[in-house]
């Protein structure tokens, strides 16, 4: 049996959960590596949670619904509250320490507290925070290569935000290093 992680990330809508999911599906894919992205999101969008399931496996991907994570990536409270409980044994917890005012209460898991939006408002601009994130994310798990996560921002983001590339490569490696 291959390598698989099954990832939820969560958070507000409009902090850019989903696509953030996408971003990390999309790498994986350059990696000739099985994937799977489920966005799910309340009727409110912005401001209302948002949360997406992604898979990136060795082996064939049976279903993209979790039951059960490796890891977490939560942006917000209510997410942690939400999904604390559905990390496996020795999984790993990525809480954007900013936004979230509490510790995880499992003792069976790795939590990481990544002070994200913090250091995305700093960059001057708190979209990066989903990105630093991520970039905690790949440090932890090393789920996919650094260089291929910029190609998924080729691919991904339209022509026009092109020029914040080289920032948000800025960001992944901030997440990274921390």
């Amino acid at each position: 049996m291959g390598i698989q992680q099954d990832i939820i990330i969560a958070g507000f809508g409009g902090q850019g959960i989903l696509s953030a999911g996408r971003l990390l599906a999309y790498a994986g894919m350059l990696e000739n590596k099985n994937v799977s992205w489920l966005p799910s999101y309340g009727p409110e969008m912005r401001g209302g949670t948002a949360n997406c399931n992604v898979i990136i496996s060795e082996e064939p991907v049976g279903s993209p619904i979790l039951n059960s994570a490796t890891t977490l990536v939560v942006m917000n409270g209510p997410s942690l509250d939400k999904f604390e409980g559905v990390v496996e044994k020795g999984g790993i917890i990525i809480i954007d320490s900013s936004l979230v005012d509490r510790k995880v209460k499992r003792s069976d898991v790795e939590a990481c507290e990544i002070p994200a939006t913090m250091m995305a408002s700093d960059m001057g601009n708190l979209t990066y925070a989903n990105i630093i994130m991520l970039g905690k994310l790949i440090a932890k798990t090393a789920i996919i290569d650094k260089s291929n996560f910029e190609k998924a921002l080729i691919k991904v983001l339209p022509p026009k935000k092109h020029y914040m590339i080289p920032e948000e490569m800025k960001a992944l490696e901030l997440g990274m290093s921390y």
